[in-house]
């Protein structure tokens, strides 16, 4: 029966008709009624994106201009409406230029740039500008001025979204006191509810550009939340890079070779790539006659007691010469093969190539190119046994397949053969009999035999393809199975020996103009070792500024950091970054705090859809002395996880660009910065209990020993022990003791820990000392200050004198040591 969708289409003009209805659409109109791909699906969301892309452009336009961020942002209820309003301090935008940036979606300046930047696709702020005249029909206000201009530009603009192009309502000169600088205002349909996002995104912006100054302003605020820079220390300028021969896809490949101005593909891959010299693209050259061309099989040349005679070979093949040319040619040929382990029938014909040029400049006598090929032939064939028809001596290769019923090789056997059987049989296990190495070398040789020409040139897939087709042949003949591994074993022992062919590489055009040979081409720049992209292209934070960025906004005991070292995926160089804060003001209950970063970013959505989320649950926190319900998951406690990436290519899970993809390469180094940090958490946290343990053991041993003296004087009837200093012997403690005799002041350091202490002792007196021993005086409105830095040996002691009045009152600081480790009786 005839279904109704096959009928469609029957009538005259129903094509012509759908035609009519069909239109291009622009950028614009598309995300007109897309705006949630943007981060623009709710009032609530919105407001908190319209302020991040601001901010964005702010901070991207302000290091580029090497100026310290200053950033404003003002957030005001208007009737129905809220008004939005982001300055900064950057180098301004030019009058003609302003529109475009703020007025076109997918217009800016980084998009083609490979180096590090928050914006790079030109959506972010002109999206902001689309959200706000679609929810509040009013145009954006932007006010600019260039550094070194009077006047201030001010412009009202919406964006056409036919053309996406912007539509100026507005444009005239205006005074503003900021010397430089850029100011916009929109106003859109939004709410609040939002707001722990906003200040959560505000506040991780703060941490994560410490060189940066924000001011927020909105309503319920009694005064504005101000974030002041941590730092005076701006970014590393980046710089562009070329694209790496390991990052780059079929389709752009061709593009590139279709847009270069090189004609040889050397001349291409120097120009056009980074990390690729002389060195490097002859490399990928060589490659690319591997995978294009394939290499040559060598074998072995005849030895002295073979049979196989090359000067005579050759001998015969030249003809009107000379007697004395003719012998000296094939002699030197014979000479030169024999001096070579294994030849391939390029190594061979250079071999001739050489030895003719000195026979002709000795002897006068020409070898032209037809005598050398013909040479070539000749001892080709006394090196490989093969004849003029491409047979094997003694007909040794056609017993594998099964052409002899005993199997034999025959009274004269390949050399070929020979050649196949020791390799077959170095590449396999020793559990394999000769017959089965016999019946292996045999098979694959027949089939070399069968490859066009007579070089032997194969590729690898080939190579892999002829010798699984000769393994099973050998097992259904002969009862003998190899395996997927001394398969590989046995290719690997022919590909390795095998020789790269002297073929020229086509030139640029013409692998432009074919699809498989620009594949092979790609296959060859994967292949090659290449060293990694630069990372000039990347400004990370730096372990040390992400640690003062999570010690400027949160209050905890114990801060590390970690930066990994550059790696790279899909040509794009990244660099990981994490920090931990833990304890202090933190709240313990609940999971830890994370922040996620990209490229100096805050990532404030989708965390569950994140890849850093996914690496930070995966890490058993246990072992780092966090708890972890069911051992995966967040953990809990008072901790602030900080993750930063780093790249010229950032792989977000979509446009809104609010959480990582799934990438391997970037989610191991996640782990390994993150996993950096927690031992140091971990050694902080062992050391914590430890020392909370010794604290406890000092408070119970602290009331015993009193006790026990009394108890020991009360029993024996003598006087009571003297127990100072008991304490600190028990505990392995530093102790130091205050003794004062004659007006000498006496402080006795003594360790007894089994490790050398660096301390430092301040003692503060309330009468100026005199004749400190190594140590120096303070005098600080009344009150000295006597200072010693000693190394104390385990097991040693110091004494640290000085002279005063008897009446001075004394106070004693020792630092360098933990005070769980320290008896002071001073």
């Amino acid at each position: 029966m005839t279904s109704f969708q096959s009928t469609i289409g029957d009538e005259e003009g129903i094509a012509e008709e759908l035609a009519e209805g069909q239109r291009e659409i622009s950028i614009a109109e598309f995300f007109e009624k897309n705006k949630h791909m943007l981060g623009f699906d709710s009032g609530a969301r919105g407001l908190v994106t319209a302020v991040k892309e601001a901010v964005d452009n702010a901070l991207d336009a302000t290091e580029e201009a090497g100026v310290l961020p200053d950033i404003y942002i003002e957030i005001e209820e208007v009737g129905d409406y809220y008004r939005v309003v982001i300055e900064d301090n950057g180098p301004g935008i030019t009058k003609e230029q302003l529109p475009k940036v703020f007025g076109k979606l997918l217009y800016g300046s980084r998009f083609h740039a490979r180096e590090q930047s928050r914006g790079q696709q030109g959506i972010g702020i002109s999206a902001a500008v689309l959200y706000s005249q679609l929810t509040s029909g009013q145009p954006a206000k932007i006010t600019s001025r260039p550094k070194g201009q009077s006047r201030a530009q001010y412009f009202e603009l919406i964006i056409d979204t036919d053309t996406n192009e912007p539509e100026i309502k507005a444009d005239e000169e205006a005074t503003w006191d900021r010397p430089h600088g850029t100011r916009i205002e929109l106003e859109m349909e939004a709410n609040m509810r939002a707001r722990g996002q906003l200040h959560d995104y505000v506040k991780h912006t703060a941490v994560v550009n410490p060189h940066a100054r924000i001011e927020l302003r909105e309503p319920g605020l009694d005064e504005p939340m101000k974030f002041e820079r941590a730092t005076d220390e701006l970014p590393a300028e980046t710089k562009e890079i070329r694209p790496h021969p390991h990052g780059v896809e079929l389709g752009a490949l061709i593009k590139m070779l279709e847009a270069t101005e090189s004609y040889s593909v050397s001349g291409f891959l120097q120009e056009e790539f980074t990390r690729v010299g002389k060195k490097t693209a002859d490399s990928v050259i060589d490659n690319f006659r591997d995978v294009h061309y394939g290499r040559e099989l060598s074998w072995t040349p005849p030895r002295a007691h073979d049979d196989r005679d090359v000067a005579a070979a050759v001998g015969e093949a030249v003809a009107n010469k000379g007697k004395a040319a003719t012998a000296d040619f094939a002699e030197g040929v014979a000479e030169t093969v024999a001096s070579n382990d294994r030849l391939s029938r390029a190594e061979l014909a250079t071999i001739v190539g050489n030895v003719a040029e000195t026979v002709e400049t000795d002897t006068g006598k020409t070898f032209g190119g037809t005598v050398r090929e013909n040479a070539v032939d000749a001892a080709w064939r006394a090196i490989t046994g093969v004849d003029a028809d491409g047979e094997p001596a003694g007909g040794a290769a056609g017993a594998a397949d099964g052409d002899d019923e005993d199997g034999d090789a025959g009274d004269a056997e390949s050399p070929l053969v020979a050649d196949a059987y020791a390799l077959v049989d170095e590449a396999t296990s020793t559990r394999k009999d000769d017959a089965a190495v016999q019946a292996m070398a045999d098979a694959l040789t027949r089939r070399f035999l069968n490859l066009d020409g007579g070089a032997f040139r194969i590729t690898r897939d080939d190579l892999e393809r002829l010798v699984a087709d000769a393994a099973n042949f050998v097992a259904e003949q002969h009862d003998a199975t190899f395996g997927e591994t001394a398969r590989e074993n046995v290719v690997e022992a022919f590909w390795s020996r095998a020789r790269t062919v002297p073929d020229d590489p086509p030139k640029v055009r013409d692998i432009a103009g074919d699809r498989d040979t620009s594949a092979d081409l790609l296959a060859a720049m994967r292949t090659t070792d290449i060293l990694a992209p630069p990372t000039d292209c990347l400004a990370p934070i730096t372990a040390e500024l992400v640690e003062a960025g999570l010690r400027k906004e949160y209050d905890a005991d114990f801060y590390a950091a970690a930066t990994r070292d550059a790696e790279v995926h899909g040509g794009d160089p990244f660099i990981v970054e994490a920090g931990i804060a833990y304890g202090g003001s933190i709240p313990a209950e609940g999971s830890v705090e994370l922040l996620r970063f990209a490229n100096r970013v805050p990532l404030v959505y989708q965390r569950g859809a994140c890849a850093t989320t996914d690496v930070i649950k995966s890490i058993g926190w246990r072992n780092y002395g966090l708890d972890q319900p069911g051992g995966s998951g967040l953990p809990n406690g008072p901790a602030v996880i900080s993750i930063h990436v780093a790249s010229t290519n950032v792989p977000f899970t979509s446009e809104s660009k609010d959480a990582l993809a799934n990438v391997p390469a970037i989610e191991d180094e996640i782990e390994l910065a993150v996993r950096e940090a927690a031992r140091e958490l971990k050694s902080y946290l062992n050391k914590r209990r430890s020392m909370q343990q010794r604290r406890e053991k000092q408070d119970v041993l602290g009331k015993i020993l009193p006790e026990m003296a009394d108890k020991v004087s009360e029993v024996t009837g003598r006087p009571r022990p003297d127990i100072d200093g008991a304490l600190a012997r028990i505990m392995n403690n530093v102790s130091v003791e205050r003794e004062v005799s004659d007006g000498t002041v006496t402080l006795v350091v003594e360790n007894h820990s089994d490790v050398n202490e660096q301390l430092e002792i301040t003692d503060i007196v309330s009468t100026e000392p005199t004749d400190p021993s190594e140590g120096t005086v303070v005098d600080m409105d009344g009150e000295w200050f006597v200072q010693w830095k000693p190394e104390v040996p385990s097991g040693d002691e110091r004494e640290l004198t000085y002279a005063v009045d008897d009446d001075a009152e004394f106070e004693v600081s020792v630092g360098g040591v933990e005070t769980e480790k320290l008896t002071v009786n001073a």
